[in-house]
């Protein structure tokens, strides 16, 4: 198992805990659902471990001097400073390394979870925005 220091791999002891249970989803439900089912499941185990969390959080984005019309919602952010998105796509690409990214600028906050439940193993990126 990779080890981090914290100064270089923030809230590393938070995110061990959320891919375990995004591995405790994958082993009970397996592969290829939708995207919601795992949602639910995640939002089920959180609540069971009692993490605090709040799922499709709403940011705005401002621009110049202006607030957009539109919004994104985070799939969950978990432990009030965790980004997790959720995917379960046949395979995870660049977008949606770049979507947290660009979740991660927008609502200030450092670390970033990609889970994708789609393959035979969970695949899990850790994103971290750099200041």
């Amino acid at each position: 198992m990779e080890r981090f220091e914290n100064s270089n791999y923030p809230y590393q002891k938070e995110t061990y805990k959320i891919i375990g249970i995004a591995m405790e989803i994958h082993k009970v439900l397996g592969k290829g659902l939708s995207e919601i089912v795992y949602k639910d499941a995640f939002e089920y185990e959180l609540k069971s471990n009692n993490i605090s969390f709040e799922r499709e959080k709403e940011y705005i984005i401002n621009y110049k001097e202006i607030v957009l019309p539109h919004k994104f919602y985070a799939d969950f952010v978990v432990f009030d400073k965790i980004i997790l998105e959720i995917k379960s796509k046949k395979s995870v690409i660049e977008d949606h390394y770049n979507q947290v990214l660009n979740y991660l600028a927008i609502s200030k906050l450092e670390v970033g979870l990609l889970i994708n439940f789609h393959e035979n193993s969970l695949e899990y990126k850790r994103i971290v925005l750099t200041k």
